[in-house]
């Protein structure tokens, strides 16, 4: 049986016995031994788009992460300064930082200045694995919530997450967490730059930065708002969510370019469609909710009302789990 079929039983079947940080741990002394030389493949070369002056953007396939695709699914950004380089949003594995990195040094040899992670969400910072191999040393920036979240095991469970959805593919991938935090409010300067946080507690998770660079005119709003995508909403707010997008609109104005965690960059557009599909379905839910329907008996009607958003990858297989977190918060909010 091959090695990494072992490795995806043992967990599946000691997740609830151990928890996530004991599991990483027996994995490593059961496991790890016969599975050290085993990586994953190289991931093809993506072309990185200049979507502002200095500011590039590679991205992801937009749907899940699949064998197919390497688990390259999420956008990744590189801006370059005078001094060096700022990577915000790495990839789900050490083979896609790679791939990053290899786009990077064909446009410039100067070092990496900062590395940025968004959430705590494995597609998006598991690569941060090969930033540090590039460059050790090199500052690795999140919000103390991710940090936390992942000393509790978090990083262990996006492993096992995308390891199980490709196939394998990111083996050899090690979790290397950010070692420096911004909170909301925070402003980094960095090659030239201004790189202004903007957090807001309860969105697509508890830990999501937007980052603001003035001097570009960009706003990274991260999985808040996808353009095209349904995504996850497992452990984030509905509520909050469609509270924070609001807000931003009136905390930034120097943005013109906006990049989502998933999807096409676009201008302030993107907010407006995903609070359609946020605020449509939080609305449909409480007037279902206050004619007495249960979280299931409502969804043919919703998946009806916001058909407009039936053609994004991730509609069908989110909007049930979606309903249901919606259906707990209106239940809370009557309460």
């Amino acid at each position: 049986m091959p090695i990494k079929t072992i490795h995806r039983r043992f967990r599946r079947q000691h997740t609830r016995q151990f928890g996530p940080r004991v599991l990483a741990t027996l994995v490593l002394l059961f496991i790890g031994p016969l599975s050290a030389g085993e990586r994953g493949p190289k991931v093809p070369d993506a072309v990185a788009q200049e979507v502002a002056p200095g500011v590039f953007t590679l991205f992801g396939e937009i749907n899940h992460p699949t064998p197919e695709n390497q688990g390259f699914m999420a956008n990744s950004t590189f801006i370059l300064t005078d001094e060096g380089v700022v990577v915000i949003d790495t990839g789900s594995s050490v083979q896609i930082g790679e791939m990053l990195l290899r786009q990077i040094r064909a446009r410039t040899d100067k070092p990496l200045l900062a590395v940025l992670n968004t959430h705590v969400h494995g597609d998006h910072w598991l690569g941060n694995q090969a930033m540090v191999a590039d460059t050790p040393g090199v500052p690795i920036y999140g919000h103390p919530q991710m940090l936390a979240l992942i000393e509790q095991g978090a990083g262990a469970q996006w492993y096992d997450i995308m390891m199980n959805a490709t196939d394998g593919a990111i083996a050899g991938t090690e979790p290397v967490p950010p070692t420096q935090t911004l909170d909301d409010g925070d402003s980094l300067s960095v090659g030239g730059l201004t790189i202004r946080a903007h957090h807001y507690p309860e969105v697509h998770s508890t830990s999501d930065l937007m980052f603001e660079i003035p001097e570009r005119g960009v706003l990274f709003l991260a999985d808040n708002a996808n353009n095209g995508r349904i995504v996850r909403m497992d452990d984030g707010s509905f509520r909050g969510s469609l509270e924070a997008l609001e807000d931003i609109k009136s905390r930034v104005t120097t943005a013109e370019v906006l990049i989502p965690g998933h999807g096409p960059v676009g201008d302030w557009s993107i907010v407006d469609d995903y609070v359609g599909y946020l605020g449509g379905l939080y609305e449909a839910v409480a007037e279902f909710y206050d004619e007495g329907l249960s979280d299931f008996e409502m969804k043919p009607a919703i998946s009806e009302r916001l058909s407009a958003y039936a053609d994004w990858p991730g509609f069908e297989g989110e909007l049930g789990k979606h309903i249901s977190l919606v259906y707990l918060e209106v239940e809370e909010e009557a309460f």
